[in-house]
């Protein structure tokens, strides 16, 4: 999953992208509203979740949160507040955010408040992912060929959930690195073939029917 912060508190910015990076996430930050606004609509297919600070200097977050409904922007955005008042938490979810958390917070309680969105009927993931006898469960990151379980890197996990959410599609592999990369990444170009090689070993190697292929010149695929 790829994840976009807007928080001015940069510690505190840092601390969550590190935290959710820990999980296998990719995740970018911004430190003001205005910033946070244009890179959430310029990258907005890239991104699956969006978590919004309210008090930001330049554009604070309600105002970037409507800006984003007004504009049909339907990622889940994820407000973080310190202001706990009923007022304020009825403006921010008629702002058009999907939930809010009162700071201070914990890591633990904020992944939990991630989970519940990600799971929402509009923009949630199914409950399990399955191609041919191939099966993924992304709450409990478990893989599955068959009856073998299958064990996998973060990356490994998160491409293949991005290959099986797109079944039979050409994924590019500067889509698939600008998903699972921040922007910030320095890793090589070749990083993603590295993976697909270790990811095609683990998934089609013993197996007759090969459900991973690679698109020469192109990308990636996982056949539908």
């Amino acid at each position: 999953m790829r994840i976009l912060i807007v928080e001015d508190e940069e510690k505190l910015a840092q601390s969550i992208k590190k935290g959710l990076e820990a999980k296998g996430h990719a995740v970018d930050y911004v430190l003001d509203g205005q910033e946070g606004e244009q890179r959430a609509e310029m990258f907005a297919d890239n991104y699956d979740l969006l978590i919004l600070d309210l008090m930001l200097p330049k554009k604070n977050g309600f105002e970037v949160c409507k800006s984003l409904r007004d504009k049909g922007l339907t990622f889940p955005i994820l407000i973080l507040t310190a202001r706990d008042t009923i007022e304020d938490k009825v403006l921010v979810l008629d702002n058009g955010a999907d939930d809010y958390l009162v700071k201070p917070f914990s890591f633990e309680e904020l992944s939990a408040r991630m989970r519940a969105l990600m799971r929402r009927p509009t923009d949630a993931l199914p409950t399990e992912l399955q191609i041919k006898d191939l099966r993924l469960n992304p709450s409990t990151r478990e893989v599955y060929r068959g009856e073998k379980k299958i064990d996998l890197t973060l990356k490994e996990f998160e491409m293949l959930n991005f290959l099986m959410r797109h079944p039979g599609q050409v994924k590019e592999r500067e889509e698939i690195f600008t998903h699972l990369w921040d922007f910030a990444s320095n890793a090589l170009s070749n990083v993603i073939d590295v993976h697909m090689k270790n990811l095609r070993k683990k998934i089609d190697d013993g197996y007759d029917e090969k459900l991973l292929e690679t698109v020469r010149g192109v990308g990636y695929k996982i056949e539908g």
